[in-house]
């Protein structure tokens, strides 16, 4: 697969010059030539343009690496200022109102209730609208956090406030220097054992597999050379999000991205070297696309067909399968019989769809493997939890296997339902009885 380059947009800034501040109160406005600059000096917002007529964005972008012009946040992304004389106000209903010169409001938040609002721009990149002399830090009226566009940065969320019905998610820039709403999604689905999707409008290209307590199961390489990255999944009964924090005081940035043509891409920046290193990707592979291979089907790119079937399955559609098609998946040998069954371990497995699967983090795998035997319906478990090679929690699937894939050196270990007539001599090199 064609591999997507960095996304470095070369903008047409406005000759700018700061307002010395990182707050606006409801009596000032931001011209176009004008920025905010947080008060660490590591971010700035202002306005950039595109285009030819020219195309004003308020945008916000790294302050402390002028030289990248790498915007990580678009307010009016669907909705361009074209006057030079377009400003910015914080309107009387704790919003920001954008406006393409005169008293035309272009675009706007939602209105909010508040006494005396004032907006600023944090160190962390976020653009809050805040109580002017609210004791508490964190008590913010509206921010951009909440609001993503393609980029996501430390200290934020990506992932959903059940009580709210938030949902953050990441779109992709329509192109490579239009910053539009794009056709492609990074979002996390909270049903069953969460997990992201990458979509193309509604049709789901990739799945990230569900959190498996220090990294996503299909991304082994989160955990490769990312010692200074500390991610973490939160899940409780008001949110489910994923976010990522940076020791204090470390130089290092970091930035995941949807591109324009569909490509998740994780970026470090090396204050040292002053370069952006990139330390995973995808879709980078043909078993990264979703559901190459059909139902019970394990992709592995080791092979010059990537759809195997595992052992005590065959191919669903043989003539297809012979044709190197594998999306009809494969079924089993033998017909399960409930009482008799046993299991077959797959070692290095990203683990299967897990939107209808259920999670118990209390079981360990001795009681989860008792409990998917009593249950007939049940086709697989695994431990919900595999931090450096030791497993916890339980996760059961009862539906069919759909988008496993198999790794040299990442995934973890899977059990699959077998009739007790198909458990013999393994035939794969990843399958162990």
């Amino acid at each position: 697969m064609k591999m997507s380059i960095i996304l470095i947009v070369f903008l047409c800034f406005s000759p700018v010059f700061a307002t010395s501040t990182d707050t606006l109160t409801t009596n000032d406005s931001l011209q176009i030539n004008q920025t905010l600059i947080s008060s660490g000096v590591k971010f700035e917002m202002g306005f950039f343009n595109l285009g030819n007529p020219k195309k004003y964005y308020l945008g916000i972008w790294y302050k402390d690496i002028p030289s990248e012009n790498i915007i990580i946040w678009v307010a009016n992304r669907d909705s361009p200022l074209f006057s030079e004389s377009s400003y910015l106000k914080l309107g009387n209903k704790s919003n920001i109102l954008l406006f393409n010169g005169g008293t035309f409001v272009n675009w706007k938040t939602n209105e909010s209730n508040g006494v005396n609002p004032v907006l600023q721009l944090l160190d962390s990149g976020n653009l809050v609208i805040r109580e002017a002399g609210d004791p508490n830090p964190d008590n913010f009226i509206w921010q951009s956090f909440d609001h993503p566009t393609d980029t996501l940065i430390p200290d934020q969320k990506l992932g959903w406030n059940l009580k709210t019905g938030l949902d953050r998610f990441l779109t992709s820039w329509r192109g490579p220097d239009d910053p539009s709403v794009g056709s492609y999604t990074f979002d996390l689905d909270y049903h069953g054992d969460p997990e992201i999707y990458i979509k193309n409008g509604n049709k789901i290209i990739y799945r990230s597999g569900p959190w498996v307590g220090e990294r996503f199961s299909g991304l082994p390489e989160m955990t490769s050379g990312e010692d200074n990255l500390n991610f973490s999944f939160v899940k409780t009964s008001e949110e489910v999000y994923y976010t990522l924090e940076l020791p204090p005081n470390d130089r290092v940035k970091s930035r995941l991205i949807i591109t324009y043509d569909g490509i998740s891409q994780r970026w470090a920046w090396n204050p040292d070297s002053k370069q952006w290193s990139k330390f995973w990707y995808v879709r980078n592979d043909p078993c990264d696309d979703y559901r190459v291979c059909g139902p019970y089907s394990i992709c592995n790119t080791s092979n010059i067909f990537v759809c195997q079937c595992p052992q005590g399955f065959r191919p669903k559609n043989p003539s297809a399968w012979n044709l190197r098609d594998g999306t009809n998946g494969c079924v089993r040998d033998t017909r399960l019989d409930c009482d008799s069954d046993g299991f077959l371990t797959l070692n290095n497995i990203k683990l299967p769809q897990t939107t209808t699967a259920s999670v118990n983090a209390t079981l360990n795998l001795d009681r989860c493997r008792d409990l998917c035997k009593k249950n007939c319906n049940c086709t697989a478990f695994a431990s919900s939890d595999f931090v450096k090679g030791v497993g916890s929690g339980c996760v059961i699937w009862t539906d069919n296997l759909i988008d496993m894939r198999y790794y040299i050196d990442g995934g973890q270990t899977f059990y699959m339902r077998l009739a007790a007539a198909d458990l013999g001599m393994c035939l794969l090199p990843f399958a162990f009885c």
